[in-house]
């Protein structure tokens, strides 16, 4: 059995979870808050894969600490992923510490903000948006 671990939203404590039992809402073993619901997740090479073949839609911030715009833009994505965590999930990828990852989705500027359904990619915007902006934006995307 495969695992990935991920840091739960609302303690930040680590947690292993199976990647066959990412769609069953898995809880933080430490405070029982929903892993993958609510706040972004921290996306790694390690658990990526998993949460794409999610039977939500995923949606992924590329970003980076140094960045302007994605700092910015941080609020606007978690207010969005608390909004809609009951349909959507929402991963931050750092493009620092993630450069793998980066390479892969041939991230060639930041913030990159992509739209997956059952992992295959739907959609893809450059740059940060205002708040009902991204959210227009987002509306269409997952219409897609």
């Amino acid at each position: 059995m495969s695992t990935f671990n991920t840091r739960c939203p609302s303690c930040s404590g680590v947690n292993r979870v199976p990647t066959e039992r990412v769609t069953e809402s898995p809880k933080c073993g430490k405070c029982q808050s929903p892993l993958l619901d609510g706040a972004p997740v921290e996306g790694t090479e390690l658990n990526l894969d998993a949460i794409l073949q999610s039977d939500q839609p995923v949606v992924i911030d590329f970003w980076a600490s140094w960045c302007n715009p994605c700092v910015g833009f941080a609020p606007v994505f978690s207010d969005v992923a608390s909004e809609r965590s009951q349909n959507v999930r929402f991963v931050k990828v750092d493009t620092e510490s993630q450069q793998n990852l980066a390479a892969k989705y041939q991230i060639r500027s930041i913030p990159t903000i992509m739209v997956f359904k059952h992992g295959k990619r739907v959609d893809m915007i450059n740059g940060a948006l205002p708040k009902s902006q991204f959210d227009q934006w987002l509306n269409q995307a997952l219409t897609k």
